[in-house]
């Protein structure tokens, strides 16, 4: 069994980013859990994915992709049954980007509640999710038993609401319905500004109503906010020359969690206000460099960099 600091269950995915000419696109590795896998790796710790590529080009880059960047591969049987997932994305102005998703169906949409038990995903010290993988079963039961398991195995939970309408048809309400059910199992919650009615209360009131002790809710450009023990912990966001917000809050929540984990964090009883500002600056300064560079996983800082800023804040 693979001794793990985090397991990232879910999607993996390629994301074709704009080019330089019009109708070009540039293969890239995405998919928010597999970027968040990475960034806690860039960080020291040992991270693992689980989640399904398929049995073609793609899907043996992005298994290269993990093991270049030191990313245990828990799922390692290419799927048979369907293409590797792909993105398309795009840009404005502004580096804010939009999705088209060609997932019909794709690999991520197959993990199995079987594959999710070989792998030993549960045992790591922490397992973090995101709501991509509840859209479609088998994945949907796949990835809620990853984190019932782990929860019964008295680790960890991280989730990040991370809504993309056409992952779900267009049909907030059902993401909304799935998330609120697994919201209970969860430990750290991350969700943006744009998906503050997913969990149906007020940002301050999430963890009492469902018994989370740390929501994190990000602002883009505006920082972040993290509500915990009845308190309200804020940050202030960062000025950058923004390229591509592509991956910019896997990043953060990369960086924040690795912080934590690095603190020695492994239960909720080991947090402090101190700890957790400290972690708010560490995401922050993630998800700055994150969003000066186009790509998502490729963009996810090391350790060098974000404590070369974060110190002098922290």
């Amino acid at each position: 069994m693979i001794t793990m600091n985090i397991a990232c269950v879910g999607e993996m995915v390629i994301d074709f980013l704009p080019g330089s000419g019009e109708g070009e696109y540039i293969r890239k590795a995405g998919g928010a859990p597999a970027n968040v896998a990475v960034a806690v790796a860039r960080n020291g710790l040992d991270a693992g994915f689980c989640g399904k590529v398929g049995n073609d080009d793609f899907g043996r880059f992005l298994v290269k992709t993990l093991e270049k960047e030191n990313v245990a591969v828990l799922c390692p049987q290419l799927c048979e049954e369907a293409v590797t997932t792909m993105a398309f994305v795009s840009l404005d102005e502004h580096g804010d980007r939009s999705f088209t998703f060609a997932r019909k169906p794709g690999a991520d949409m197959l993990l199995t509640v079987d594959e999710v038990e070989r792998s030993g995903a549960a045992t790591a010290d922490m397992v973090h999710a995101g709501s991509c993988s509840l859209s479609r079963a088998p994945a949907s039961d796949a990835t809620v038993y990853a984190m019932r398991k782990a929860k019964e195995n008295g680790k960890l939970v991280s989730f990040d609401v991370n809504y993309r309408n056409l992952m779900w048809n267009d049909d907030r309400a059902a993401c909304c319905e799935a998330v609120r059910k697994i919201l209970p199992l969860v430990d750290f919650l991350k969700i943006s500004e744009e998906e503050l009615d997913v969990p149906g209360v007020a940002p301050g009131k999430i963890g009492e109503v469902y018994g989370i002790s740390v929501v994190v809710t990000t602002l883009g450009g505006d920082g972040a906010v993290c509500y915990w023990n009845g308190r309200k912990i804020s940050i202030p966001g960062r000025k950058a020359r923004v390229v591509d917000t592509t991956g910019a809050g896997d990043a953060f929540w990369g960086g924040f969690l690795s912080c934590l984990l690095k603190s020695n964090v492994r239960t909720t009883a080991d947090l402090s206000e101190d700890l957790l500002k400290k972690a708010l600056v560490y995401g922050n300064v993630a998800g700055w460099l994150c969003v000066q560079q186009k790509g998502a996983m490729e963009s996810l800082p090391s350790t060098q960099q974000i404590e070369a800023i974060a110190k002098e804040e922290v």
